[in-house]
């Protein structure tokens, strides 16, 4: 039998050792590029009312860092498409099997979303304010997507008590009233005794 030398061996394990050096600068080069991608798109945009969202094959984590930038600088319509672009793909397969799509640090970038969208939402209908003593009439429908929103993360994670915490925020700003159903009385119909001319009563049933 022979014996493989020891200089094969080591050059064996050099190369594999710089194999692994080299994916490692390569992951790390992409961690760095991705990074600087996140902060430049967090940045506010110079203009918020043209501003636009990332575009669609861009990074998700760019896409939402885009998104919580044309929020918060006012830029509303843009900021809820760049949100719901994000959550969409798990719209048509349900939500209870979106957390397994993409991994979970995509799952995690869609609850993300949908918070911060719930929350847009929130926010947009106590800017409007309140009409008469309730919410006025461009409130309400703001409020009610929120509180879709907030429900929709519940279902996929029931721990989230910020979401959570939210929602009992806009159940209060729009209380949901539960329509009270009547319990059904059985009373007794009324008899009545019929009177025929030529019959004894007795011939009827």
């Amino acid at each position: 039998m022979r014996r493989i030398p020891v200089h094969r061996v080591f050059g064996v394990l050099a190369l594999a050792c710089a194999a692994a050096a080299v994916f490692q600068a390569w992951s790390l080069q992409g961690a760095v590029q991705r990074n600087a991608a996140v902060a430049e798109a967090a940045l506010p945009p110079a203009e918020p009312q043209g501003a636009l969202p990332a575009p669609r094959d861009a990074p998700a984590e760019v896409r939402l860092a885009r998104a919580g930038a044309l929020a918060q600088a006012g830029a509303n319509d843009a900021a809820s498409r760049a949100y719901s672009a994000l959550i969409g793909q798990g719209e048509g397969s349900g939500w209870g099997e979106m957390a397994g799509l993409g991994g979970a640090g995509e799952a995690a970038i869609r609850r993300h979303a949908l918070y911060n969208l719930a929350n847009l939402y929130l926010r947009q209908a106590a800017a409007l304010g309140t009409a008469g003593g309730g919410l006025s009439g461009e409130a309400l429908p703001l409020v009610e997507l929120a509180k879709q929103r907030y429900r929709d993360l519940l279902r996929l994670d029931p721990s989230d008590w910020n979401a959570r915490h939210n929602l009992e925020r806009a159940l209060r700003l729009a209380p949901e009233e539960v329509e009270a159903v009547a319990p059904e009385v059985n009373e007794p119909v009324e008899r009545r005794r019929v009177m025929l001319r030529g019959m004894d009563p007795g011939d009827l049933p």
